[in-house]
């Protein structure tokens, strides 16, 4: 297992990092995690509905609409495993956090997913 500069094990790092993301969108009203009919793995659902599903303990693949990727100015990420060919123009988009900080960041793009569903 690969360790990051501070001595700890990348991979538990990147653990406890879905875990405080599954905690901070656990308080926006309406959305639960569970298992993914679709995708397998965790996913988020608004109401019953799969809006979001995690690949990895680092990306969360979200529905997200054009329009408000657009507006974000955010783009897919080079390198994708899951969806190398999906099109510029899908309503989803891989989100990948990799520090605390992040967290915030997708939190914010879960509650805009919300806000259009």
């Amino acid at each position: 297992m690969a360790e990051n500069p501070n001595g700890r094990p990348y991979e538990a790092r990147m653990n406890k990092l879905k875990t405080q993301l599954l905690d901070e969108l656990r308080n926006i009203e309406g959305v639960e995690d569970g298992h993914s009919p679709v995708a397998g793995g965790t996913a988020l659902f608004y109401r019953g509905r799969e809006f979001a599903h995690f690949h990895n303990d680092n990306e969360l693949d979200l529905r997200l609409t054009k329009s408000v990727i657009a507006a974000e100015g955010l783009t897919h990420p080079s390198g994708s495993v899951h969806h190398p060919t999906r099109s510029m123009s899908s309503p989803w988009i891989e989100v990948r956090f990799t520090t605390p900080k992040d967290i915030a960041h997708v939190a914010k793009l879960v509650k805009l997913a919300v806000a259009k569903l």
